[in-house]
Parts: C-alpha cells; sequence; structure tokens
C-alpha cells in the first residue's frame, strides 16, 4: 500500500511546488491535489522541458514531503505523469476543474475520469505505462 497525501501536508505541498516551478521561470496558477495525485496548472518557462519540470517537482518534493514525518518516509511518486497544453481562453476551465477535483473524484475514481479525457480527447495510451 502507499503513502497518500494528506489533507494537512497538502497546502505547503502545494507552496512549495510552486517555489520549484518558480525556480523554473515558470508559474504556478493553481495547484490542488487529492489523497493519491496531484494537479499542476501552471504557465512553463520558455528555458525549460516538461520533462525537467516534471523531474525536478517530482523529485524535489518527494524529498521536502519525507522531512514531513515519520508516515511520509515511504513516499514515492509514480514514475508516469500526464501534461497537457491548455489554451489561455480554456486556463479558467481547466482551474475550475482543477479546484474541484476532490468533488469530481466522489464520482468518478481518478483513473475512470482520466480514460474519459483521452477517450474525449482521441489521445491513445498504453496502460501498461501509465499506471504503477
Amino acid at each position: 500500500m502507499g503513502v497518500f497525501l494528506t489533507k494537512a501536508v497538502r497546502p505547503d505541498l502545494h507552496a512549495y511546488i510552486a517555489t520549484v516551478l518558480a525556480n523554473l521561470n515558470s508559474q504556478a496558477v493553481l495547484i490542488n491535489s487529492v489523497a493519491d495525485h496531484i494537479h499542476i496548472l501552471f504557465k512553463m518557462g520558455r528555458t525549460v522541458t516538461m520533462a525537467q519540470v516534471v523531474e525536478d517537482i517530482k523529485k524535489s518534493s518527494s524529498k521536502w514531503i519525507k522531512t514531513q514525518g515519520a508516515s511520509f518516509a515511504a513516499f514515492a511518486w509514480q514514475s508516469g505523469y500526464g501534461a497537457f497544453s491548455v489554451s489561455e481562453s480554456n486556463i479558467p476551465k481547466a482551474a475550475e476543474y482543477i479546484r474541484n477535483q476532490e468533488a469530481h473524484h466522489r464520482v468518478k475514481t481518478f483513473q475512470e475520469e482520466y480514460r474519459d479525457f483521452l477517450t474525449r480527447h482521441n489521445i491513445t495510451c498504453d496502460e501498461r505505462f501509465v499506471w504503477d
């Protein structure tokens, strides 16, 4: 069983990740999480790649969260990630979704919602490489 993001640690985790983004010249717009995943809406800096952003966020936030108590000693992000661009005009809609993700996941699991998103946008993926 994995280590989950508790409600108590989430606000500080979000602030920490916003700082990681700022250090990459990328601006956090909205960060929100639930027990088993996080959504990060940000404006990516022009001198970084998505892989670099994800690697820096995962590596540094994983180290940070392990300092937040013994219950987080075994914390690890999953190896995969999803990244999608959002047009400027759709930022408010994306932010609204991220803001309300806890309510969304009362109706559908993250996996169900992610599959629906991929289908709705005609994105194919091999699920062997999506979940771990």
